[in-house]
């Protein structure tokens, strides 16, 4: 079987790029072989970033293609193998049921309220002239908003000390190189102590356990059916057979939610306030619109048209995910000119496909504006993936980026003081900054409640 061209290097040399420099990378494959290309990273992994591929390949979950996962594997060691990004086939197809309710209808009326409430909250301690690092308070914004959504409170202290712990694990596991590569070969998660990197993250991990399995023991000893926390809608729900989540089932998407549901927002928030800061006009158009509301009401604030195109600018420039989930080829298919035969594994990869210059002109620049001159196809524009696997939260992040942004651009006026330009790098098995951003704060001004009435 004939692959689709790629480098020709060892693939430890591939694996190594891969780990270190993944943006740079893709780019000079794509420069080199094009829309499709293969990689040897542990195994041949072919990557496409042609839309008309990715509708194939997304629309073809269950035909053509499954979305086995194995290669999921590498978030095993923090999400456990029952999480809905570790399981596959009529399982997860379970997991999604169950986990789905909770990110939408009227409940995101309540969540809006209370990212609003939360974001004032963390800023209100914030003094004229004071610089922030500006990805450290998102992170505790939406690890705040994704601990009260989950767990319904954030003040108890076991709330306290599992955001804290979380919050240290998740930023220890950050730009390491050697910890990214930990993820990918097995070999290397040895526990060697603990003051060696893996046995730090699996003591970490075991005091996220113990406080999370002892919020799950504590709820089904006390039942409260007036709860609405998505926990409390997790232990509840029953699946087609009748049967509920088990503790282990629950620990892993719980995880799953405090890690993901946060950390990526985070990351999403810090790029967009460096964008709107780094770009005047794109400021003072924002301003413009959020002084035309009449008040912070939750739907008016929703559907903004320039606060929305901002968001999905800063999603396309750098998204926080490289690429789609990994799809396996079950019957021989034909893609941009390639026979892929069974067995063949494929992923698409987010970050080339939203920089083509034939989709994004002059791709390198933020331009919100390009949202509003241009409805983007789900496979030219997939934050968020695609598919079988595409993200459960993406309504829940869209809305929170909206929200602190509002919130914030509102009651803060901010100025951009870190000068260097900043560039994606990886952060774990996704991406951020490479620099913090310092923002100094120019201005507080008087606090405004979001309502959420329809």
């Amino acid at each position: 079987m004939k692959l689709p061209n790629g480098p020709q290097t060892p693939a430890i040399v591939q694996m190594l790029q891969w780990v270190a420099t993944p943006m740079w990378f893709m780019e000079d494959c794509a420069k080199r072989y094009g829309d499709i290309f293969t990689l040897q990273l542990n195994m041949p992994l072919v990557l496409i970033s042609n839309p008309q591929a990715l509708q194939q390949i997304l629309t073809g979950d269950g035909k053509e293609f499954a979305a086995p996962s194995n290669l999921n594997s590498v978030f095993e060691p923090l999400l456990g193998k029952n999480s809905v990004i570790t399981v596959s086939g009529e399982t997860h197809k379970r997991q999604r049921q169950l986990l789905t309710p909770p990110f939408h209808g009227e409940r995101m009326h309540n969540y809006a309220q209370t990212i609003s409430n939360i974001t004032q909250e963390v800023i209100k301690s914030w003094q004229v002239s004071e610089v922030v690092c500006i990805r450290s308070v998102m992170q505790t914004i939406t690890l705040r908003v994704i601990m009260q959504a989950v767990f319904g409170l954030y003040n108890g202290a076991r709330a306290q000390e599992l955001e804290k712990v979380i919050s240290i694990m998740m930023d220890a596991g950050g730009s390491s190189p050697l910890r990214a590569l930990m993820l990918y070969y097995p070999a290397l998660q040895r526990d060697l102590g603990k003051l060696t990197p893996w046995g730090i993250f699996l003591r970490r991990r075991e005091m996220v356990d113990k406080l999370i399995y002892a919020e799950i023991a504590e709820r089904r000893e006390n039942p409260d059916p007036s709860c609405t926390d998505i926990l409390s809608l997790l232990m509840a729900a029953r699946d087609e057979n009748g049967e509920p989540m088990t503790d282990v089932e629950l620990r892993d998407e719980l995880i799953t939610l405090l890690s993901a549901g946060h950390e990526t927002t985070a990351t999403a928030l810090t790029w967009a306030f460096y964008w709107i800061h780094k770009t005047p006009s794109v400021r003072y158009k924002l301003l413009t619109e959020l002084d035309g509301l009449d008040n912070m009401d939750f739907n008016a604030v929703n559907k903004l048209p320039y606060l929305s195109a901002v968001c999905n600018e800063t999603l396309r420039i750098y998204p926080v995910g490289m690429l789609t989930f990994p799809r396996e080829v079950r019957e021989p298919v034909n893609l941009c000119g390639y026979d892929l035969e069974p067995g063949t594994y494929i992923m698409g990869s987010i970050y080339l496909t939203h920089r083509r210059e034939d989709i994004y002109p002059e791709a390198n620049q933020f331009s919100p504006e390009r949202f509003l001159e241009k409805q983007f196809s789900p496979y030219e524009f997939l934050p968020f993936g695609g598919g079988v696997r595409r993200c459960i939260g993406n309504a829940f992040a869209m809305l929170e980026m909206k929200v602190v942004l509002a919130t914030v651009m509102k009651l803060v006026e901010l100025e951009l003081v870190t000068t260097e330009d900043v560039r994606p790098r990886r952060r774990g098995l996704v991406t951020g900054p490479n620099r913090a951003i310092n923002m100094s704060v120019k201005e507080m001004r008087e606090a405004r409640v979001l309502s959420t009435s329809v």
